[in-house]
């Protein structure tokens, strides 16, 4: 049996509300979830929100039995006017008791409008840890846009220099924004690697189709096998996006989040 947090990203709602995604992730037997304040998309907590609606969430999260793990919280990091608000998003993490904060280095569905090089980009970052150490946080720099792959975060990691900051491989991603390799794309970055968005994906490279887990093409056995052989037990988080189109409706994504529970149970997680 494979003993890890897997958590659902609560984007895999997008379009629907924060006690819709609390519900559906109940129901399909998970007892983790990646809340997501992603400006721009997908806002089921944020902190502009009153306080007694987020004292609400917090309360159906411990009623539902789901543990929120990590907070996906992007924001442009290379960005100096955003820095502000990645710190509010920290002390939101830090609310709801997460131990992860999810960021992209740029924009997740934003335009940048700033853009460093690795090493201004990790010295922004850097400056970022002693917010972390007070929060009690981990963060994690996703594989997405211009550092699609985990080399790429790899290089800004080693520079930023801090057990808080590590890599989290977004499997769909890595495909769909970095055209690589998985296997050895993983394997040269693995061990930076502190959380997993699990996502699986069909067709073309550039094609948006993010389906539930298992029912893509991303060979996923080869993921977990690569991550237990280096004795790497970090986070899962499953993300399902689906097609540009999105879901027809709330029970398609329902259906999507359970087909992934089964998906991981049948593999020999305890979920």
């Amino acid at each position: 049996m494979h003993k890890r947090i897997i958590a659902v990203n609560s984007n895999c709602y997008h379009g629907f509300t924060i006690d819709e995604a609390i519900d559906g992730v109940k129901a399909a037997g998970f007892h983790y979830i990646e809340l997501t304040a992603t400006k721009g998309w997908t806002e089921h907590v944020f902190p502009t929100h009153s306080f007694s609606e987020l004292v609400r969430v917090k309360n159906k999260l411990e009623a539902a039995g789901l543990n929120p793990i990590a907070m996906s919280g992007h924001c442009n990091l290379m960005d100096q006017e955003r820095i502000g608000d990645f710190i509010l998003n920290m002390e939101l993490a830090d609310f709801f008791g997460c131990k992860y904060i999810v960021s992209s280095i740029g924009e997740a569905h934003l335009n940048d409008k700033v853009c460093l090089s690795n090493i201004e980009a990790a010295e922004n970052i850097r400056t970022l840890v002693p917010y972390l150490k007070k929060h009690h946080l981990k963060l994690v720099l996703e594989t997405h846009g211009d550092h699609g792959t985990g080399v790429i975060l790899k290089q800004i990691v080693d520079l930023v220099g801090s057990e808080l900051v590590s890599i989290n491989y977004d499997t769909g991603n890595v495909v769909f924004y970095g055209n690589a390799n998985i296997k050895e794309d993983l394997e040269a970055c693995i061990k930076e690697v502190g959380y997993v968005h699990l996502k699986d994906k069909k067709g073309a490279a550039k094609e948006w189709n993010f389906p539930a887990i298992g029912e893509g093409n991303i060979n996923m056995p080869m993921i977990f096998d690569t991550l237990e052989k280096e004795n790497n037990f970090c986070p899962f988080s499953i993300e399902i996006e689906f097609t540009q189109a999105g879901p027809k409706n709330l029970a398609e994504v329902n259906k999507a989040v359970k087909a992934s529970y089964d998906y991981l149970a049948a593999y020999g997680f305890v979920i």
